[in-house]
Protein backbone atom coordinates (compact mmCIF):
# COMPACT_ATOMS: atom_id res chain seq x y z
CA UNK A 1 0.00 0.00 0.00
CA UNK A 2 1.55 3.54 -1.43
CA UNK A 3 -0.11 6.96 -1.69
CA UNK A 4 -1.61 7.13 -5.04
CA UNK A 5 1.14 8.26 -7.76
CA UNK A 6 0.80 10.36 -11.06
CA UNK A 7 0.80 8.12 -14.20
CA UNK A 8 4.87 6.45 -15.00
CA UNK A 9 6.43 6.62 -18.65
CA UNK A 10 4.59 3.65 -20.48
CA UNK A 11 6.14 0.47 -20.93
CA UNK A 12 6.31 -0.73 -24.82
CA UNK A 13 4.09 -3.93 -25.61
CA UNK A 14 6.77 -7.48 -25.38
CA UNK A 15 6.48 -9.37 -28.71
CA UNK A 16 4.11 -12.27 -27.42
CA UNK A 17 5.19 -15.96 -27.85
CA UNK A 18 3.48 -17.58 -30.79
CA UNK A 19 0.22 -19.88 -30.81
CA UNK A 20 -3.29 -19.70 -28.96
CA UNK A 21 -2.20 -21.40 -26.04
CA UNK A 22 -1.04 -18.12 -24.45
CA UNK A 23 -3.60 -16.91 -21.96
CA UNK A 24 -2.83 -12.70 -21.67
CA UNK A 25 -3.98 -11.37 -18.12
CA UNK A 26 -4.30 -7.54 -18.78
CA UNK A 27 -4.41 -6.42 -15.13
CA UNK A 28 -6.14 -2.67 -15.33
CA UNK A 29 -6.27 -0.31 -12.23
CA UNK A 30 -8.99 1.80 -11.61
CA UNK A 31 -9.14 5.48 -12.51
CA UNK A 32 -8.31 8.18 -10.22
CA UNK A 33 -11.01 9.80 -7.57
CA UNK A 34 -11.56 12.47 -5.84
CA UNK A 35 -9.65 11.02 -2.86
CA UNK A 36 -6.63 9.22 -4.89
CA UNK A 37 -3.24 10.21 -2.88
CA UNK A 38 -5.33 11.54 0.53
CA UNK A 39 -7.64 8.96 1.68
CA UNK A 40 -7.31 5.55 2.01
CA UNK A 41 -10.82 4.29 0.57
CA UNK A 42 -10.18 0.32 0.66
CA UNK A 43 -13.61 -1.15 0.74
CA UNK A 44 -16.11 1.10 1.23
CA UNK A 45 -18.95 2.45 -1.09
CA UNK A 46 -19.68 4.88 -2.71
CA UNK A 47 -16.52 6.15 -4.16
CA UNK A 48 -16.68 7.59 -7.85
CA UNK A 49 -14.42 8.12 -10.16
CA UNK A 50 -13.19 11.76 -11.27
CA UNK A 51 -13.61 13.83 -14.25
CA UNK A 52 -9.76 12.86 -14.99
CA UNK A 53 -10.45 8.93 -13.77
CA UNK A 54 -13.11 8.68 -16.32
CA UNK A 55 -11.28 10.70 -18.78
CA UNK A 56 -8.80 7.38 -18.29
CA UNK A 57 -11.03 4.78 -18.47
CA UNK A 58 -11.98 6.02 -21.93
CA UNK A 59 -8.69 6.01 -22.86
CA UNK A 60 -8.24 2.55 -21.45
CA UNK A 61 -10.88 1.00 -23.75
CA UNK A 62 -9.29 3.37 -26.91
CA UNK A 63 -5.88 1.02 -26.33
CA UNK A 64 -7.80 -1.91 -26.76
CA UNK A 65 -8.29 -1.17 -29.89
CA UNK A 66 -7.63 -4.26 -32.41
CA UNK A 67 -6.73 -6.64 -29.21
CA UNK A 68 -9.74 -9.34 -29.12
CA UNK A 69 -10.98 -9.64 -25.60
CA UNK A 70 -12.51 -12.32 -24.30
CA UNK A 71 -13.89 -11.95 -20.96
CA UNK A 72 -14.09 -8.36 -18.79
CA UNK A 73 -13.69 -8.76 -14.88
CA UNK A 74 -14.39 -5.97 -12.44
CA UNK A 75 -13.77 -5.67 -8.69
CA UNK A 76 -17.25 -5.17 -7.58
CA UNK A 77 -16.20 -1.52 -6.34
CA UNK A 78 -18.12 1.62 -8.03
CA UNK A 79 -14.58 2.94 -9.07
CA UNK A 80 -13.23 -0.33 -10.86
CA UNK A 81 -16.65 -1.41 -11.87
CA UNK A 82 -17.11 2.85 -13.81
CA UNK A 83 -13.95 2.08 -15.01
CA UNK A 84 -14.52 -0.97 -16.74
CA UNK A 85 -17.79 0.54 -18.41
CA UNK A 86 -16.24 1.88 -21.92
CA UNK A 87 -14.09 -0.99 -22.60
CA UNK A 88 -17.75 -3.21 -22.52
CA UNK A 89 -18.86 -0.98 -24.14
CA UNK A 90 -16.92 -0.70 -27.20
CA UNK A 91 -16.01 -4.32 -27.32
CA UNK A 92 -19.69 -5.45 -26.61
CA UNK A 93 -18.97 -7.57 -23.43
CA UNK A 94 -20.64 -7.33 -20.27
CA UNK A 95 -18.48 -7.18 -17.25
CA UNK A 96 -18.50 -9.93 -14.56
CA UNK A 97 -18.37 -8.82 -10.99
CA UNK A 98 -15.53 -11.05 -9.30
CA UNK A 99 -14.94 -10.86 -5.61
CA UNK A 100 -11.09 -12.33 -6.16
CA UNK A 101 -10.46 -8.66 -7.67
CA UNK A 102 -11.77 -6.74 -4.97
CA UNK A 103 -9.52 -3.98 -2.87
CA UNK A 104 -7.47 -5.16 -0.22
CA UNK A 105 -9.50 -5.49 2.88
CA UNK A 106 -7.85 -2.43 5.55
CA UNK A 107 -10.02 -2.87 8.15
CA UNK A 108 -9.72 0.02 10.75
CA UNK A 109 -7.83 1.86 8.28
CA UNK A 110 -10.54 2.47 6.21
CA UNK A 111 -11.43 5.80 5.23
CA UNK A 112 -7.73 7.05 6.98
CA UNK A 113 -5.85 9.58 5.61
CA UNK A 114 -2.85 8.70 4.13
CA UNK A 115 -0.84 11.73 5.88
CA UNK A 116 -2.28 10.32 9.44
CA UNK A 117 -0.74 6.64 8.51
CA UNK A 118 2.71 7.30 7.30
CA UNK A 119 3.36 8.44 10.79
CA UNK A 120 1.93 5.76 12.58
CA UNK A 121 4.99 2.78 13.59
CA UNK A 122 3.17 0.17 11.27
CA UNK A 123 3.67 1.95 8.42
CA UNK A 124 7.29 0.86 8.22
CA UNK A 125 6.36 -2.76 8.55
CA UNK A 126 3.78 -1.93 5.50
CA UNK A 127 6.77 -0.30 3.65
CA UNK A 128 9.36 -2.84 4.05
CA UNK A 129 7.49 -6.11 5.58
CA UNK A 130 4.38 -6.40 4.37
CA UNK A 131 4.28 -10.42 4.63
CA UNK A 132 4.26 -10.22 8.27
CA UNK A 133 1.18 -6.91 8.72
CA UNK A 134 -2.40 -7.80 8.80
CA UNK A 135 -4.55 -4.67 8.90
CA UNK A 136 -6.82 -3.96 12.31
CA UNK A 137 -9.73 -5.87 11.99
CA UNK A 138 -8.96 -6.60 8.19
CA UNK A 139 -6.73 -8.60 5.68
CA UNK A 140 -3.11 -9.30 5.55
CA UNK A 141 -1.07 -8.96 2.79
CA UNK A 142 -0.69 -12.75 2.13
CA UNK A 143 -4.22 -13.45 2.07
CA UNK A 144 -5.35 -10.80 -0.44
CA UNK A 145 -1.86 -11.64 -2.53
CA UNK A 146 -3.47 -15.37 -1.90
CA UNK A 147 -7.16 -14.20 -3.30
CA UNK A 148 -5.98 -12.19 -6.07
CA UNK A 149 -3.82 -14.96 -7.52
CA UNK A 150 -6.10 -17.47 -7.35
CA UNK A 151 -8.92 -15.10 -9.11
CA UNK A 152 -6.85 -14.68 -11.74
CA UNK A 153 -5.95 -18.68 -11.58
CA UNK A 154 -9.65 -19.02 -12.24
CA UNK A 155 -10.11 -16.64 -14.99
CA UNK A 156 -7.09 -18.15 -16.89
CA UNK A 157 -8.47 -21.87 -16.95
CA UNK A 158 -12.07 -20.41 -17.81
CA UNK A 159 -10.25 -18.34 -20.95
CA UNK A 160 -7.43 -20.61 -21.75
CA UNK A 161 -5.53 -19.21 -25.09
CA UNK A 162 -8.08 -16.01 -24.91
CA UNK A 163 -7.68 -12.02 -23.75
CA UNK A 164 -8.91 -11.42 -20.30
CA UNK A 165 -9.14 -7.53 -18.95
CA UNK A 166 -9.32 -7.78 -15.34
CA UNK A 167 -9.90 -4.11 -13.49
CA UNK A 168 -8.76 -4.16 -10.02
CA UNK A 169 -6.73 -2.18 -7.25
CA UNK A 170 -3.26 -1.24 -6.57
CA UNK A 171 -2.33 -3.16 -4.06
CA UNK A 172 -3.89 -6.15 -5.67
CA UNK A 173 -2.13 -5.87 -8.69
CA UNK A 174 1.17 -5.62 -7.22
CA UNK A 175 0.85 -8.18 -4.98
CA UNK A 176 0.10 -10.58 -8.64
CA UNK A 177 3.34 -8.54 -10.77
CA UNK A 178 5.15 -9.56 -7.92
CA UNK A 179 3.84 -13.22 -7.28
CA UNK A 180 4.39 -13.74 -11.39
CA UNK A 181 7.72 -12.85 -11.08
CA UNK A 182 8.71 -14.67 -8.51
CA UNK A 183 9.37 -11.74 -6.53
CA UNK A 184 9.05 -12.40 -2.31
CA UNK A 185 5.85 -10.25 -1.39
CA UNK A 186 7.94 -8.15 1.32
CA UNK A 187 9.38 -6.33 -2.28
CA UNK A 188 6.11 -5.81 -3.89
CA UNK A 189 6.06 -2.15 -2.49
CA UNK A 190 8.53 -1.60 -5.06
CA UNK A 191 6.10 -1.41 -7.75
CA UNK A 192 4.54 1.43 -9.37
CA UNK A 193 1.00 0.75 -10.13
CA UNK A 194 -0.32 3.82 -11.42
CA UNK A 195 -4.41 5.17 -11.74
CA UNK A 196 -5.76 4.17 -15.17
CA UNK A 197 -2.29 1.94 -15.60
CA UNK A 198 -2.18 -1.66 -17.78
CA UNK A 199 -0.09 -4.48 -16.60
CA UNK A 200 0.11 -7.63 -18.87
CA UNK A 201 0.91 -11.18 -17.41
CA UNK A 202 1.09 -14.27 -19.84
CA UNK A 203 0.31 -17.84 -19.00
CA UNK A 204 0.62 -20.91 -20.95
CA UNK A 205 -0.16 -24.23 -19.40
CA UNK A 206 2.92 -25.94 -17.44
CA UNK A 207 5.22 -22.86 -17.70
CA UNK A 208 5.90 -19.76 -14.97
CA UNK A 209 3.89 -17.12 -15.81
CA UNK A 210 5.56 -13.80 -17.92
CA UNK A 211 4.85 -10.35 -16.88
CA UNK A 212 5.18 -8.74 -20.34
CA UNK A 213 3.98 -5.02 -19.08
CA UNK A 214 3.98 -2.94 -15.95
CA UNK A 215 2.35 0.48 -15.48
CA UNK A 216 1.58 0.87 -18.84
CA UNK A 217 -0.52 4.17 -19.50
CA UNK A 218 -0.13 5.50 -23.22
CA UNK A 219 0.89 2.55 -25.96
CA UNK A 220 -1.90 0.97 -28.16
CA UNK A 221 -2.20 -2.81 -26.89
CA UNK A 222 -3.24 -4.31 -29.78
CA UNK A 223 0.53 -5.66 -30.41
CA UNK A 224 0.06 -8.05 -27.33
CA UNK A 225 -1.70 -10.40 -29.71
CA UNK A 226 -0.32 -11.28 -33.50
CA UNK A 227 -2.97 -10.92 -35.65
Amino acid sequence: MTAESPSAPATPPAAPPAGRDQTLLLLVRHGETPTTGMLLPGRAPGLHLSDRGRAQAERIAERLAGLPVDGIYSSPLERTCETAEPTAARTGLEVTPDAGLIECDFGEWTGAALADLVALPEWHTVQHSPASFSFPAGESFVAMQERMVRALEGLCAAHAGGVVVCFSHADPIKAAVAHALGTQLDRFQRITISPGSVSVISCVDGQAPAVMMVNSTSDALSGLRAS
